[in-house]
């Protein structure tokens, strides 16, 4: 399931691998994975790599998801897309954030990251978003809640917290579905095309 990885392995869905140290010179490296969502869809890690597919994904999806996910605006050519996709892969790096996709009928439709990961205060914030041709289907509360389990579970976070615009009513239904409570708004938060709007911030603790 690995291949020279000298340390435990946790990916969310799946229990800690531990492989054997690799030889002198050998490289980090792990297969690629995929969890099951149902209905055709699957949830995978979004690399550079696949940064032309996100690039005809942002193309459908960007009127509808800019308002809420303003990087969807700044990904509209493949260098640009490409550098949206390392910025994740830095952070994964890091264990500072993750990005994951959600791929329907072997089509990339959405995704979930985590905006912010912060493994020695047990803090993380949770992020998603979803193309209108997918919608309806509960694919983005499925996705989210593998990895609300993984930050629990196999990684120790003692707070998972959501933050969207008061009128993102999909955004705020999705952190209901999944247990989070409101905790209160943000005022004047988050700038949009010269417009300030609210933020609500909602929260699971354990």
């Amino acid at each position: 399931m690995c291949m020279s990885v000298p340390q435990a392995i946790t990916i969310p869905g799946r229990a800690a691998e531990r492989c054997p140290p690799p030889k002198p010179g050998t490289r980090y490296v792990a297969e690629t994975f995929s969890i099951d969502l149902g209905g055709g869809a699957e949830l995978r890690p979004l690399e550079p790599w696949q940064a032309e597919e996100f690039l005809a994904h942002m193309d459908r999806a960007r009127e509808t998801v800019d308002p809420w996910v303003p990087w969807a605006s700044l990904s509209t050519d493949l260098k640009s897309a490409t550098e949206r996709l390392q910025r994740y892969a830095d952070l994964t790096a890091r264990d500072a954030g993750r990005l994951y996709g959600i791929w329907l009928d072997g089509t990339l439709v959405g995704g979930t990251m985590f905006v912010k990961f912060d493994a020695a205060a047990g803090n993380c914030e949770l992020g998603c978003w979803l193309e209108p041709a997918a919608t309806g289907r509960g694919l983005v509360t499925r996705a989210v809640q593998v990895l609300i389990d993984w930050a629990f579970q196999q990684r120790g976070m003692s707070r998972v917290e959501w933050q969207c615009r008061p009128d993102n009513t999909n955004s705020s239904n999705v952190a209901k579905r999944l247990g989070l409570q409101l905790e209160g708004t943000l005022r004047s938060a988050f700038p949009y095309r010269g417009v300030r709007h609210d933020v609500q911030v909602w929260a699971k603790v354990v």
